[in-house]
């Protein structure tokens, strides 16, 4: 009998990724998929519960590759794990917070240790050489595959063209003249790719994946790192940096702002762990205090709460102030003038 052979490929719900698993697939190798959850990701938060995303399919975007390839998809939590990569990254970070290169080591790795738990025989990704400005350089992607301790077995289908041959192709098992020679930013030819195979409903390429790419996003993740005076985070951390307007009117308080009904209803689910406050004579958004606050810094909280409800134009507005110990307090404010909230508050 003819041996079929067996790839683990990384499934982010990109199109790159995809399209690299169809490539293979199209040349009979049996292939799975694997995602990892690290908390940081994009979709399936954000987008279910803002308004502004209402247009977008409320689905996992991974879950929809592999349904469309017909393949079976291994979502793993490596949330622990993942937290030295974005804490001390060897190699540093990119524009923001985003560990890149150590992100794309350390799932190459996690990969490679399923794969030969397994009795896979190699591992695919949708990296395109000079795609992503660290990653996915020319001089970096040898380190991926060295310090991932994959090595050859590392397949990028989509490039593999323009890169010495892996050990499938080398072996056999795969033929080279059917893998791709990508290069560049450019989507067009995945673009191409993806009418050529009839996908027509895929994640928007070049869309971004991953909070830690996002600026305002690691502004308020250094800010956490700096008010508690350690790099280190929770998920429940991480998840409300993604909600809400975030200002730090005091240095030892931060204010939560939910900014429409989706994220005061997921903001409540919060509410037994935080100081919060609620416009009760005018429609208002809830808001998390997040530190200590004293009596002066209630008001100050109260008057910041009162202008972000429908009474901003009011004279006074009444706001409810729930301690974490259940006691409930009024507070009766004007509102904060726009003048006297200077952007620096904002996150």
């Amino acid at each position: 009998m003819i041996k079929q052979y067996k790839a683990a490929a990384l499934i982010s719900g990109g199109l790159d990724s995809l399209l690299a698993a169809r490539v293979i697939m199209d040349q009979g190798i049996h292939v799975e998929g694997i995602n990892f959850y690290t908390g940081f990701c994009v979709e399936g938060h954000t987008h279910a519960i803002r308004k502004q995303h209402s247009a977008r399919p409320k689905r996992n975007n991974a879950l929809w590759v592999a349904e469309q390839l017909g393949i079976r998809l291994h979502m793993l939590d490596i949330i622990e794990e993942y937290k030295q990569v974005v804490i001390n990254p060897k190699h540093g970070y990119g524009a923001n917070l985003n560990p890149c290169l150590d992100c794309k080591v350390f799932m190459v790795r996690k990969a490679h240790e399923w794969m030969m738990a397994r009795g896979f025989d190699f591992i695919i990704t949708g990296e395109v050489i000079g795609q992503r400005p660290k990653s996915q350089r020319r001089v970096n992607l040898p380190v991926v595959a060295r310090e991932s301790g994959a090595h050859d077995r590392l397949v990028r289908p989509l490039c593999a063209k323009n890169l010495p041959p892996s050990l499938p192709e080398r072996e056999g098992w795969l033929e080279r003249d059917k893998l791709h020679a990508f290069n560049g930013r450019s989507r067009k030819p995945q673009m191409a790719l993806a009418a050529h195979y009839g996908f027509v409903d895929y994640a928007q390429p070049a869309g971004g994946c991953c909070f830690l790419t996002d600026r305002q996003y690691s502004v308020k993740l250094a800010d956490l790192w700096q008010t508690r005076g350690a790099r280190d985070y929770e998920l429940d951390d991480i998840m409300l940096l993604k909600v809400g307007r975030h200002l730090r009117p005091r240095p030892h308080f931060k204010l939560i702002v939910g900014r429409e009904e989706g994220e005061n209803r997921y903001l409540e689910g919060y509410r037994r762990r935080f100081t919060h406050l609620m416009p009760v004579s005018h429609t208002g958004p809830l808001v998390l205090l997040d530190g200590e606050a004293g009596a002066d810094d209630l008001e100050l909280a109260a008057r910041i709460a009162a202008r972000f409800s429908k009474g901003r134009d009011a004279a006074e507005v009444i706001i409810e102030v729930t301690g974490m110990d259940g006691a409930v307090r009024q507070f009766t404010v004007p509102p904060l003038p726009a003048e006297q909230l200077p952007p620096e508050w904002y996150l």
